[in-house]
């Protein structure tokens, strides 16, 4: 222990002594008791609070990466559901068929009923190397639907109709 009669008479340091001409603290000591000070000022005195201009509070957007699949979700892509074969179903050869093909230029047949008439005329295209002019549809009583194909002028319905094999 220290005798009781010699005080370390070391000078307590002022405001003027710590700090020379640049504002920065001399020594170690002279920082510890700044941070002393710190601790027991606490470091939140002076934090302003943020100013909110509305009673919702909005979750902040974060960053959303893009997607790194480490393999495909399908084995195969999909095959359409409607191609030129299951569109055009069978051509109709009954007596009012037939006599659309003599005096319309039109070929009648039985389509998909899911199908539309830019599917059939496409379909009908494929199937048999012909222009087709216009499609007029209808949906039959038993449910099936019935597809007018008008050909164009260059095409004659009946040759078309015996290369098919209706006639």
């Amino acid at each position: 222990m220290v005798a009781s009669g010699s005080k370390s008479q070391a000078k307590k340091p002022t405001k003027k002594d710590s700090k020379d001409a640049s504002g920065k603290a001399k020594n170690p000591t002279d920082k510890a008791l700044k941070a002393k000070k710190a601790v027991a000022k606490g470091t939140f005195i002076n934090r302003k609070k943020k100013a909110r201009y509305s009673v919702h509070f909005r979750r902040p957007k974060t960053l959303s990466l893009p997607r790194a699949p480490k393999y495909p979700r399908q084995s195969a892509p999909g095959r359409p559901k409607l191609d030129q074969f299951k569109i055009v179903k069978y051509p109709l050869t009954t007596e009012s068929a037939m006599k659309k093909i003599e005096d319309n230029n039109t070929l009648v047949f039985i389509v998909d009923k899911r199908s539309n008439k830019n599917m059939i005329k496409a379909a009908v295209h494929k199937l048999y190397s012909i222009e087709v002019q216009r499609v007029n549809t209808l949906i039959r009583p038993d449910g099936e639907k019935k597809a007018y194909v008008r050909l164009a002028s260059d095409y004659d319905a009946l040759d078309v109709a015996n290369k098919i094999g209706i006639i």
